[in-house]
């Protein structure tokens, strides 16, 4: 009976989180609500608020869902020995074209204002669930194991500089950048970090 309702819950889950993105498309980020939500995924506003605490909740486990896909690759690739840089450089682009092609500047800037929330659970949450630094940091390991970082700044420093270029240079375009690509804007941002991160 227990299996039953966990998959019950689950499936509850799934239906709340599929229309909650559906919605954020179809009438944009800021015109839905939660009661918008729970009214199309037939479930109770109470009942979103058990799954989700807020409607930007729903936002970050989709960034981390893509976060996720475009790291899978860069890990398997890092694990067979492939050049760190090479694999940095091919992740950061995988998750400029998630992130333009699935998200788009709307939603971005909604994902990225979490990250900078001034309620500090907020952001610390939006931290958790969006691991960028981490990921960067496994990226860089080998290169810091190998001598070629800077040995001045720690590699926490670096990845944490790295990531918080990727949110600057995507938050500059769903601002600004219409009819521009994010991955170039986000490879210009890169090679211009890593100039100052690699050891000279």
């Amino acid at each position: 009976m227990a299996g039953l309702r966990e998959r019950q819950k689950q499936r509850r889950r799934e239906r709340i989180y599929k229309t909650a993105l559906q919605l954020f498309r179809d009438q944009g980020f800021d015109r839905t609500t939660a009661d918008d939500i729970a009214k199309k995924s037939n479930v109770s506003r109470g009942t979103f608020f058990n799954y989700y605490p807020y409607k930007e909740a729903v936002l970050l486990e989709y960034g981390a869902e893509l976060l996720d896909e475009a790291w899978a690759e860069a890990d398997r690739r890092l694990s067979q020995g492939a050049e760190p840089l090479s694999v940095l450089r091919d992740f950061w682009d995988r998750l400029a074209e998630l992130s333009e092609v699935e998200l788009g500047p709307e939603l971005f800037s909604r994902l990225a204002y979490e990250l900078l929330n001034p309620d500090p659970e907020r952001a610390a949450y939006a931290y958790k669930m969006l691991p960028l630094a981490d990921r960067v940091r496994r990226l860089l390991l080998p290169l810091a194991e190998a001598g070629r970082l800077r040995e001045d700044l720690s590699l926490e420093r670096i990845s944490a500089v790295l990531a918080d270029n990727f949110l600057l240079a995507s938050l500059r375009w769903s601002a600004y950048g219409a009819g521009k690509n994010l991955k170039e804007e986000t490879g210009k941002f890169l090679t211009l970090a890593l100039e100052g991160a690699l050891a000279r």
